[in-house]
């Protein structure tokens, strides 16, 4: 049986690594409370493609 609640599994791309012209996504999955938080995530993930910290926004 499926669990029940307001949280949902989210997932994260980054936003340089288009802009770079490199081929592939960074892409992470993490799962956020709906209630508390109704727009859209912004986290500060390792791309290991650029190899920096960049920032991860979450997609449709």
């Amino acid at each position: 049986m499926a669990k029940k609640g307001n949280r949902v599994q989210v997932i994260l791309e980054c936003t340089e690594h288009r802009k770079s012209g490199k081929p592939g996504a960074s892409r992470y999955i993490t799962t956020k409370n709906k209630k508390n938080t109704p727009d859209r995530m912004e986290l500060k993930k390792y791309n290991p493609v650029l190899k920096k910290m960049t920032v991860h926004r979450e997609i449709k």
